[in-house]
């Protein structure tokens, strides 16, 4: 049996995260990691396997449709979310993580979405005969798939920039390393302005444009809380959560959905401006090429 410390779990931390995980999640998950991580058989599979039973738990409580029910499907979707969050800690925390781990947390969260949500509306629908909370859900697998789409292809558009300029910095002599580093990467609280030489910034429009927000991203950036402050998993926290325990389901649904989907806009938005600028400097670095 194996202790470990409360600086070794923080540091299994990402620099990163949501506000609802940084502020209401890893404060208990943390501690219980420290315990939990010194038994063996606890392991990350094993925790995704309980956060896993736990939604189709909660799913079936919000199926209930009474504020009881939809009080106790959002205890239990919570508590469901806090291990979700730790099977990753512990993971890390002991260096033992899988492909096979990653793509079973993957799985599970989505099945977990589906049900919730078939659980809450469907719930609902059958307790009103009312095919707007039908409506409603077919909303929020819409929201959620939109946003892992996007999620996953902006990933993609941010790969390939980063390949391309790395191979073109290398043909012009700025570098001789394999990897590119983007600006981001390297300094914790980014500058309005001037950013460090021997690093690529695609970002330099969007900060120019607006500057203040780089403020907030610095400040928000000091508690480890990302600028996107109303992501996925603040929306299914709302849906799930904040919705059923005030007994305000849809008017909670739509007014976060609508906020999710402006968030996203603005992330599209900065894309557009980084491929732009993108583009502006793969054309210096091929001219400097032909010249040289």
């Amino acid at each position: 049996m194996h202790s470990f410390t409360t600086g070794q779990v923080r540091a299994t931390l990402k620099d990163r995260d949501a506000w609802w995980t940084v502020l209401l999640v890893d404060p208990v998950a943390t501690p219980v990691v420290r315990r939990v991580a010194r038994y063996r058989w606890v392991t990350p599979n094993r925790i995704t396997f309980a956060a896993f039973l736990l939604g189709l738990a909660a799913a079936a409580a919000f199926w209930q449709a009474t504020w009881g029910a939809l009080a106790l499907g959002a205890l239990l979707f919570h508590l469901s979310f806090v291990l979700d969050c730790m099977d990753g800690k512990v993971a890390r925390l002991r260096g033992n993580g899988s492909a096979f781990g990653a793509w079973l947390d993957f799985i599970g969260d989505r099945i977990k979405d589906l049900t919730c949500t078939a659980g809450l509306f469907g719930g609902q629908w059958a307790a009103t005969g009312d095919d707007r909370w039908l409506t409603l859900g077919a909303l929020v697998l819409f929201v959620n798939m939109f946003r892992y789409l996007n999620g996953a292809q902006m990933t993609k558009v941010r790969a390939d920039m980063r390949e391309k300029m790395a191979a073109a910095r290398r043909a012009a002599g700025l570098s001789q390393d394999g990897e590119l580093r983007w600006v981001e990467e390297t300094m914790d609280q980014i500058p309005a302005g001037a950013v460090p030489a021997g690093v690529a910034d695609i970002n330099g429009d969007f900060r120019a444009r607006y500057g203040r927000f780089i403020g907030l991203r610095n400040a928000l950036r000091r508690y480890r809380i990302r600028p996107h402050l109303v992501s996925g998993i603040e929306f299914q926290m709302f849906v799930f959560i904040v919705g059923p325990l005030t007994n305000q389901v849809a008017i909670v649904t739509l007014v976060t959905g609508a906020l999710l989907l402006v968030f996203e806009a603005g992330l599209i938005y900065k894309l557009w401006l980084s491929t732009r600028s993108f583009e502006r400097q793969m054309a210096t670095l091929r001219e400097s090429v032909t010249v040289g």
